[in-house]
């Protein structure tokens, strides 16, 4: 049966801060090593699936162009077939009113034909420009895929060697947090959160915090050793502790 912060000392509570601040630490250099890699896989990720979205638009743009292009080529050769067409009927009509109605007719559809051909060329010319910014999207989201390729690669590798030990930290870093009562641990979190260090719990070195280095009184040091109160660093807020203590026997299973 786990047991209630109250039945805990407070040299066990000073114990446990200290093996939290150890472990923290061991878990804040795991992530160093892994540095930016995630948040860069990431970035690329989204890049990539907006240049996905890029291209994608301008190939419907250029499938577009090209329905266009064939409607266009298409109207051109029937504005020909209605040609012949009128162009037979010419040679039986009966009178001239007959025949220059079917002669404005001609006239209309050689005007088609022209305009029809007009456009499959500025279509054309449209088409080969989006399809060279399709080509060249494309080329560049293959150049940011390889990247993104080689940064999981490399960031797979690195979780795959620290997450073992991190698990391990982490279960750990579990027990001592249920040693340590609820205002303490919130003031440990606070400090970690401020420095950039992210030491919160330090110990005396050579008669100084371990922290910011200035020199700790002697009476002080002696009430630290004895581990019946909490006590912070009067300069920077720490919690210091014994440099002999060890929280070994708190966190053994």
């Amino acid at each position: 049966m786990s047991r209630d912060h109250k039945e805990f000392t407070v040299e066990e509570k000073l114990k446990a801060l200290y093996v939290l601040q150890e472990i923290d630490s061991n878990i804040d250099k795991i992530r160093t090593i892994r540095g930016e890699l995630p948040m860069e896989v990431a970035d690329l990720e989204d890049e990539l699936a907006g240049l996905t979205t890029r291209a994608e638009h301008i190939q419907e743009e250029v499938n577009s162009l090209n329905d266009q292009v064939n409607r266009k080529k298409q109207a051109a050769k029937d504005a020909k077939e209605l040609i012949k067409k009128y162009e037979a009927q010419q040679s039986k009509v009966k009178n001239n009113r007959e025949f220059d109605s079917l002669n404005k007719e001609i006239e209309y559809q050689n005007l088609e034909i022209q305009l029809s051909e007009k456009r499959v060329k500025e279509f054309a010319v449209d088409v080969v420009a989006k399809a060279a910014l399709h080509e060249q999207t494309i080329a560049i989201l293959n150049e940011k895929q390889a990247i993104l390729n080689l940064k999981k690669a490399e960031l797979d590798s690195i979780v795959e060697e620290t997450q073992k030990e991190e698990e391990q930290l982490r279960k750990i870093s579990e027990k001592a947090r249920t040693i340590v009562d609820e205002r303490l641990l919130a003031g440990y979190n606070r400090l970690r959160n401020n420095t950039r260090s992210g030491l919160a719990v330090v110990s005396i070195q050579r008669d100084a915090c371990g922290g910011c280095f200035n020199k700790i009184p002697p009476q002080r040091q002696l009430d630290i050793r004895q581990h019946k109160k909490v006590i912070v660093c009067e300069h920077c807020g720490r919690i210091l502790v014994d440099p002999r203590i060890s929280g070994d026997d708190v966190v053994a299973e």
